[in-house]
């Protein structure tokens, strides 16, 4: 399943922030350096979804903060169970 994503780097804690709008907001705390900030990221989300860090990979938007992270055996039940509902106007 893709989950959208909005990363924020430099945060103070490693955390998922709940909705903002569409998307999932995601903190880290690593810098966007190579890469450093989508692996945190990555496993963020995979820990909040209950499942390894190597189910779920970007698979839109490496250099943005706006990305879609592929999360394998994952359903929408599982979304909505990790983040809570997503806000009505978004579906």
């Amino acid at each position: 399943m893709r989950i959208a994503v909005h990363v924020t780097p430099k945060s103070v804690r490693d955390e998922v922030a709940g909705w903002r709008g569409g998307e999932v907001s995601v903190r880290v705390t690593v810098a966007p350096e190579g890469g450093k900030a989508n692996a945190v990221a990555c496993a963020v989300v995979a820990k909040a979804l209950g499942i390894p860090k190597s189910a779920v990979r970007v698979a839109r938007g490496e250099t943005s903060r706006h990305k879609q992270l592929e999360a394998e055996g994952v359903t929408a039940t599982d979304v909505t169970r990790a983040f809570g509902s997503r806000p009505a106007d978004m579906g």
